[in-house]
């Protein structure tokens, strides 16, 4: 399809991961009753505390994941699961993970954060996901063939523009960016990077964030859908939300037509490439 309704939820995951799976399912029931096709949730969306290795899972066996192929089955739509933590080869560091499941309850996609947030701002947090998480391989995209080619990260890695226009060169028309964005950067740098990630690749932008206070910061919220143009189309509230965005698919051919931002780089001065794909 071209067009269709895509849901973003915007939640205030805890370290109850019962609490946050039950809340889930009740917002992906809201997201459907809106008419959303493929539904979009943040980063962490199961769990955010202090033991990400004790509640990591396997992928696709584990609780979360069968929990959300049987409401993509159920809705007969799409889930982009922001993140859980993946059960990885260091059992002290998990993955972050993504996951994309079709109205089969099947795994079309998954991508493990590349870029751990390893920040010191000043006069606010520090954080070293990397002393916690293991980072991810590759990079993702898939074609679904029916809402879009979709283009997978999560939180820090929108800041690493090279990331995003390798996945526009590979097809994707919707980037995804589910997240768990601190206040104090937030404000200032949330919405111009998101735009701009939009507009350098004429692709939709689809972040999904966290809100409310978390063991190291305050969680920035302000969930987007940005079209390809730079628009923000839709945006969430200081709450838990769902919010909801008419994709047109034609339109990125429509823009990138207008703009040439792909076809027109000078790849005889310049170039990027993916080193570690087959």
């Amino acid at each position: 399809m071209s067009r269709y309704t895509l849901g973003v939820i915007q939640m205030d995951s805890q370290d109850n991961k019962e609490e946050n799976l039950k809340a889930i399912v009740d917002l992906i029931e809201l997201a459907v009753e809106k008419g959303a096709k493929l539904v979009s949730m943040p980063e962490s969306v199961n769990y955010i505390g202090l033991d990400n290795a004790k509640n990591a899972e396997i992928i696709p066996e584990g609780k979360t994941f069968n929990l959300l192929a049987e409401e993509a089955v159920k809705h007969n739509i799409w889930l982009h699961c922001g993140s859980i933590y993946e059960i990885s080869e260091d059992v002290n560091r998990p993955y972050n993970t993504t996951m994309v499941i079709n109205p089969k309850g099947e795994l079309v996609a998954k991508y493990s954060k590349i870029h751990p947030f390893d920040v010191i701002i000043d006069n606010g947090p520090s954080v070293r996901e990397s002393d916690t998480i293991s980072p991810g391989k590759e990079i993702v995209t898939v074609d679904t063939g029916e809402v879009g080619h979709l283009g997978l990260s999560i939180c820090y890695d929108m800041r690493f523009g090279e990331l995003y226009r390798l996945m526009a060169l590979q097809g994707a028309e919707i980037l995804f960016v589910p997240a768990n964005f601190t206040l104090q950067t937030g404000k200032d740098h949330w919405m111009p990077i998101l735009r701009t990630r939009a507009i350098e690749n004429g692709c939709y932008v689809v972040a999904a964030g966290q809100y409310g206070i978390k063991p190291s910061f305050q969680a920035y919220g302000k969930s987007l859908i940005i079209d390809p143009w730079g628009n923000i189309i839709s945006m969430a509230s200081d709450r838990t939300d769902v919010i909801t965005a008419e994709i047109d698919l034609d339109y990125v051919k429509q823009v990138r037509k207008q703009l040439g931002t792909l076809d027109n780089r000078r790849t005889d001065i310049y170039s990027l490439k993916v080193l570690n794909k087959d």
